[in-house]
């Protein structure tokens, strides 16, 4: 995977309720997978980077503003690097990838929202390619609104 992109699903509804898929999507590259909840909409989770490793993000419950940043040095990133923001939520079925060389800021725009992240490397890999930022480096999160 070379760029960010986002990846469309499916959603059928019916008087039994809705199936959301992603037969769009190969699964091949994740290896691990985590579930984060967000109670409160005023969180940030992030500035989070990694050289090597990949990201998938997919709203389970509620809606979330994933922001993006490619950044060339993890060890001294340029603040004048401009963020793409995504809304995911879990109305439309979509699933966010990101590839390596990129970081993550992540803020619910609802209240007790959820999304699994997919990675391609086990928790021990990621932890040693893991580089933490400020949450206000890049974007100022107010302008973000929460539901």
């Amino acid at each position: 995977m070379s760029e960010v992109k986002i990846i469309e699903g499916e959603l059928y509804s019916d008087e039994r309720g809705v199936i959301a898929s992603l037969n769009n999507f190969k699964f091949d590259s994740i290896r691990r997978c985590y579930f984060v909840r967000h109670s409160r909409t005023d969180i940030l989770r992030g500035w989070n980077g990694h050289r090597y490793e990949s990201k998938w993000f997919y709203p389970l419950k509620g809606t979330f503003a994933v922001a993006v940043v490619r950044i060339d040095d993890m060890e001294n990133p340029k603040p004048a690097e401009e963020p793409s923001v995504y809304i995911l939520s879990d109305k439309k079925s979509e699933i966010l990838a990101v590839p390596a060389g990129h970081a993550t800021c992540l803020k619910a725009l609802e209240k007790d929202s959820i999304i699994m992240v997919g990675s391609d490397k086990l928790l021990e890999e990621s932890k040693s390619d893991s580089y933490k930022f400020d949450s206000s480096l890049w974007m100022d999160w107010s302008n973000i609104e929460t539901k």
